[in-house]
Order: structure tokens, then sequence, then C-alpha cells
């Protein structure tokens, strides 16, 4: 076989249909876009449009936001941990790391790391390094003899400043420059 030689399989390239190229066609002239009206010129996009009627993306209620400091995990149950080790997919005398999990196949994408869920149970004695896992996942883990390290620590989020406390202070130090400059009996006469 040569690089001449190669193609693809008979229908898996179809040509793209060429409009506006005659009658004998079927779509010449009007290029399958019927007759008149908007629709039938260039650069008109009427998405979302329903002829004046409350489009659908108007009518339904909005609820929630997407938290851009949100981190998304792929997540793991005890019982899928459980079930790998006796099939010998992990193995329980290395430590398992979030790179062994995906390895093995048992997660497709790591995200922003492994989240362990306490679903299920676990009878072998694992170390685990993961970013992070549930309260009920940990407990039973180390109730096994197993450890758990968590590799992401917990982020701080950035607070919005106290705007009572900022200005609480701002009136306090113009109520005493005011209030200096006010006493009585401090100013010149002029004499």
């Amino acid at each position: 076989m040569r690089l001449n030689e190669l193609s693809d399989k008979p229908g898996a390239r179809k040509a793209r249909t060429r409009v506006g190229r005659g009658i004998g066609s079927g779509h010449g002239k009007t290029a399958g876009r019927g007759m008149n009206g908007q629709k039938s010129r260039s650069g008109v996009a009427l998405k979302g449009f329903e002829g004046g009627q409350m489009p659908i993306h108007r009518r339904l209620p909005k609820r929630g936001f997407t938290n851009i400091h949100g981190a998304r995990f792929s997540e793991i149950g005890l019982n899928a941990l459980q079930q790998a080790i006796d099939k010998k997919v992990l193995d329980v005398s290395k430590p398992v790391t979030e790179a062994v999990l995906k390895d093995s196949g048992l997660i497709t994408h790591l995200r922003d790391g492994v989240r362990v869920l306490g679903n299920g149970e676990i009878q072998a004695k694992l170390t685990l390094e993961v970013a992070g896992a549930t309260a009920s996942a940990v407990a039973a883990i180390e109730a096994a003899g197993g450890t758990l390290t968590l590799t992401r620590a917990k982020r701080e989020m950035p607070r919005a400043k106290d705007k009572r406390n900022k200005n609480a202070a701002s009136d306090d130090q113009g109520a005493t420059g005011k209030g200096e400059a006010a006493k009585p009996g401090t100013e010149d006469s002029g004499d």
C-alpha cells in the first residue's frame, strides 16, 4: 500500500450541495431559501425571536450563579476503590495518588482534583493522596487502618471590605478635625 492508494471508505465524504447553480439542480434561483422576506436575505440571524411573543429564554425563571472560584472535582466512592482493590487494579502496598487513579481508569478526568465519597465500605488498608474527601470517607479509611492525605488546602476566598467599619473610621476622623477648628475662644479677634 502506498500513500496515493489511501482513501476513505465509500460514502464517508459527501460533497456539499452547491446551491444557486441553475434550475436543473433543483436548488437554483432562490437556492432553497423560498421567495421573499427577511430570511431570504444574507446577514440575518433571528435566533430566539418568536415573532414578538415573549421568547422562551425570557419566559423561564433564572436562578443562581456560576461560581468562578468554585473547584470541580472528579468523585470516586469507597465501593469503587474496594472493587478495584479486589480486582487487583490498585496496588495497596503503594500510595494511591490521583495520577494512579487516572492511569488505572477509575476516573476519566482529573479536573481540579479527586474527591473521595463515603458511599460503600472499604476493608483494605489504603494510603490515599487526594484533593478532598467527605468526613464519612475519612472515618471509614482510618477505621480500616489506612491514611488519607489531602493535597489541596482549603482556599480562603477574598472577602469584601467591611464598609460599615470603614465609614465609621472616616466619620471619627472628620469629627475630630472639625471639633478642633470649632473650639470657642481660640480664634483671633484681629485687634
